[in-house]
């Protein structure tokens, strides 16, 4: 029976889940999708215009939203920021209980048409992530902070669709090891930064990188980042 509460994706994701395990987010399961909450296909094709291609895309951003929701519930507070971003992995993963529905997403979004769809979807779960932690940063940092995480992410989320340990400790095991990559990463940054020589030879990178802006000043929203003119 069909929600009435929810949108017409909604619905169609939701049918759409019980025929991507056999014929992936292909055609013919957008077509059983409409069939089976009784949609009327113009309807259908005007909310998902790419048919299932669309409702991959929604069924990722659910996955980011339910993570989102879970991060509100848990008491985190006590928590390293590290275990923090780890955290919110975890959940991320976990929100997605249709394992097959992720693999045939995975195989999609490696279609040439649609790597860069899902390179932008991966890139939302990361920007998400260092959101929903409080992330301030306006300068390179904005961009490197998500280029690693997604990263951290895509390699976890490959780890885990072949995981068959239980409860998925692997996964957790690996998603540990590549947050500490990370920490060592940062150490490294600091340690540059401190030192009086390594800082004098990054001094021109790091003007040069300290007038890159993150989107949120841009004047203009289309546009991945900005340059900021020096100052006389």
């Amino acid at each position: 029976m069909t929600n009435t509460s929810q949108t017409p994706k909604e619905q169609l994701l939701d049918a759409a889940l019980m025929h991507v395990a056999f014929d992936g987010w292909s055609e013919a399961t957008f077509k059983a999708a409409v069939s089976d909450t009784g949609m009327d296909p113009t309807v259908a094709r005007a909310v998902c215009p790419r048919g299932a291609v669309d409702l991959a895309v929604a069924y990722h951003k659910r996955g980011d939203q339910q993570m989102i929701d879970r991060m509100k519930a848990e008491n985190m507070t006590e928590m390293k920021f590290s275990a923090k971003v780890a955290a919110m992995v975890r959940f991320r993963l976990e929100a997605a209980t249709d394992k097959e529905a992720v693999r045939r997403g995975t195989t999609l979004f490696a279609l040439p048409q649609y790597a860069p769809e899902g390179a932008k979807l991966v890139w939302g779960t990361a920007d998400a992530i260092w959101a929903a932690l409080g992330d301030t940063s306006e300068d390179v940092n904005w961009y490197t902070k998500r280029a690693t995480l997604s990263a951290v992410y895509s390699s976890t989320v490959l780890f885990w669709l072949g995981d068959t340990s239980e409860g998925h400790a692997e996964t957790w095991a690996f998603l540990d090891r590549r947050i500490e990559n990370v920490m060592q990463i940062e150490k490294v940054k600091a340690q540059v930064n401190s030192s009086p020589t390594l800082s004098m030879l990054m001094a021109g990178p790091n003007w040069l990188l300290s007038h890159v802006k993150a989107p949120s000043r841009l004047n203009r929203s289309d546009l991945p980042g900005s340059w900021g003119s020096p100052r006389p």
